[in-house]
């Protein structure tokens, strides 16, 4: 599995700002994050180099990496256990994605079931999103991480990370340690509330019923969850019926938000319509997200606080990226910059 010292376990995770963070989010990567944040060594990547594959104003990917800085935070990251950086604030990622092109084989990137997909929709294909893969594998090795949490539509990167590891480690000797990918155990695809056979999706959060989002006020919450989609019954019960996915993705909000058992909530329903089951849903997700909202609201007005923890969290993404890339380097034959 390579080289792993004598350390705590090591976790690397990132998320792009391919749109607004949302509930699904939040349940299904982030609240957990935050769970572990004390027992693992925690590697937490704004990766603002992977957003760039498609176009972006400058300036509003400045404003969106310290929107994402500060919803991490909110969540409830704390800068003193785990470590929050932006990508391009580690020059050590762009280099080691270089290196690691050299032993990537074209055809496992064409095959990445998100290349496929979003090539499709382009008349020109960007070099950067065919190549992004190995920028997200570079991310995980850098770092010599044990566990890259992700959901199931990102696993095949990680599995891609594993093979470039391993190859990079057949050719050079043991140099990177072979991650593994976590899917979360619950609330690893929240629903569409508009359409409940589709995970609820970041580049969606806009469209009006989609999702709701984490800095959404309590009216535009009750909003969007009456409007959530459920079927012709009445009954309410968690279940795996096609027809009752809108219903049972209701619940499984309630689930996580309130911590109640499946039994306690169906006897608390019984008896009840769905106008009752968004009320209480929307209720639940208002005073979850209540302490979020607050601490977001103060991090993104101090704009100096937030790029002084950044900045911090740079340092020390940079004190393990460093010295691995220059091993890497070794490794592959470049002369240190202190020979001749």
């Amino acid at each position: 599995m390579g080289i792993k010292a004598d350390r705590r376990l090591r976790v690397f995770s990132g998320i792009q700002f391919s749109g607004t963070l949302h509930i699904g989010n939040y349940l299904g990567a982030i609240r957990q994050w935050v769970a572990v944040q004390v027992e693992c060594e925690n590697y937490f990547c704004i990766v603002d180099m992977h957003a760039i594959t498609i176009p972006q104003d400058p300036v509003l990917l400045r404003r969106k990496t310290r929107e994402l800085a500060a919803l991490y935070l909110a969540c409830g990251l704390d800068p003193l256990q785990s470590t929050i950086f932006v990508q391009s604030h580690v020059r050590a990622h762009a280099e080691c994605c270089w290196i690691l092109n050299c032993v990537t084989p074209v055809g496992w990137l064409e095959r990445m079931t998100q290349y496929k997909a979003k090539s499709q929709a382009q008349e020109s294909v960007l070099a950067g999103l065919l190549d992004y893969p190995v920028l997200q594998a570079a991310d995980i090795l850098l770092y010599d991480s044990d566990q890259v949490p992700v959901g199931e539509d990102q696993k095949q990167h990680v599995e891609l990370a594993r093979d470039i590891a391993q190859r990079f480690n057949r050719i050079y000797g043991e140099t990177f340690v072979v991650p593994e990918p976590v899917l979360p155990k619950s609330g690893a695809r929240i629903r569409a509330l508009n359409d409940p056979e589709h995970k609820m999706a970041k580049s969606q959060a806009h469209i009006a019923g989609h999702a709701v989002c984490l800095v959404d006020e309590p009216d535009a919450i009750r909003r969007t969850v009456r409007r959530a989609v459920t079927d012709t019954g009445r009954e309410i019960a968690f279940g795996d019926a096609p027809e009752k996915a809108g219903v049972n993705n209701l619940l499984e909000i309630y689930e996580l938000f309130t911590g109640q058992e499946r039994a306690a909530i169906e006897a608390h329903f019984a008896g009840q319509g769905y106008a009752a089951l968004k009320r209480d849903v929307a209720e639940a997700i208002i005073e979850g997200l209540r302490p979020i909202r607050e601490r977001y609201a103060r991090l993104i007005e101090d704009h100096a606080e937030l790029d002084r923890l950044l900045a911090l969290g740079a340092a020390r993404a940079r004190a393990v990226a460093e010295p691995k890339v220059e091993e890497v380097k070794h490794k592959v034959g470049f002369l240190s910059g202190d020979e001749g």
